[in-house]
């Protein structure tokens, strides 16, 4: 009779519960669903913005795997992901692990590492055009002191371009950090100090306990750090424009200048191509660090 009773009572509970997800099913169709289906259908059209969409079918992709430019920025994208992928979450991984062993000087780490990642995207970029700068950066000018005919335009000069805009955000790492040190705090430290009476070294409670019991979190970072070379734009934007030639063009920079020239249609078939990117990245993730199972 109890679980009979249970039963009804769950079953009355769920029409409450329908009403108060009712508004987030509301904002996501609105703000998030209805988006996402106008991309899809709108990049199979020829759209200046004002006039009606007119249906041209794959052409805007047709034109978009022809052209050297998108090409390049595919290639951009890989690089600039397997370099996230890595050297990024590797840094942000090493200095949550600083940060959880709290050596002499955390604290100073601590506030070093976090505070340059308050700044905006866009105002990292133009600082780093000013770093940069042959004339008056800083850079430069330390080589010269070593060496005074050096004289590189970092930004504007290939193949120099590419790796000063990846420094604008590679070792900025900070979300990777607090979601691994996060993990790390919340191991029990029953299973630290069982191995360590096992006669286990730190160096392999690391690499054996911590680190796998961390899998999900460095997944996690791992999807942050790529998506977020999927949607790179303000670094790119401030400091090369793409160039010098197509060596540091990238998807979102096509789909703003297709905006621009009014190229609605195009643009649209860019940010499909960035969401099935998104989700392949996802679901390659998901598989390598077995995001959906327990680490426990």
């Amino acid at each position: 009779m109890k679980k009979i009773e249970i039963s009804k009572m769950e079953k009355r509970n769920f029409k409450w519960i329908y009403l108060f997800l009712l508004p987030s099913v509301i904002i996501f169709i609105m703000f998030y669903l209805n988006p996402i289906v106008t991309v899809f259908t709108t990049s199979l059209t020829r759209w200046d913005g004002f006039n009606a969409p007119k249906f041209i079918g794959l052409n805007n992709f047709i034109e978009m795997f022809n052209s050297e430019t998108f090409i390049m920025s595919l290639k951009n994208l890989l690089y600039w992901s397997l370099i996230a992928a890595t050297i990024h979450v590797i840094f942000g991984v090493l200095i949550a692990f600083i940060l959880y062993k709290k050596p002499k000087g955390w604290k100073f780490t601590r506030a070093v590492f976090m505070i340059p990642n308050v700044i905006s995207a866009a105002a990292w970029a133009l600082i780093y055009k000013f770093i940069f700068n042959d004339d008056m950066g800083v850079l430069n000018n330390i080589i010269r002191i070593f060496n005074p005919d050096f004289h590189v335009q970092w930004f504007y000069q290939s193949p120099y371009a590419f790796w000063a805009v990846a420094l604008t955000w590679m070792f900025y790492s900070v979300i990777v950090t607090l979601i691994v040190h996060n993990d790390l705090m919340s191991i029990p430290e029953e299973i630290l100090e069982a191995a360590r009476i096992d006669g286990a070294t730190e160096w392999r409670i690391i690499m054996k306990i911590q680190l796998p019991l961390c899998r999900n979190s460095i997944g996690t970072g791992v999807i942050c750090a790529v998506t977020a070379r999927i949607a790179m734009y303000e670094q790119i934007a401030l400091t090369t424009a793409g160039g010098p030639g197509n060596d540091t063009m990238n998807i979102p920079l096509i789909l703003v200048n297709s905006i621009s020239d009014m190229k609605y249609g195009y643009a649209n078939a860019n940010g499909v191509i960035m969401f099935i990117i998104g989700l392949i990245i996802l679901a390659l993730v998901n598989k390598i660090f077995k995001m959906n199972e327990s680490v426990y």
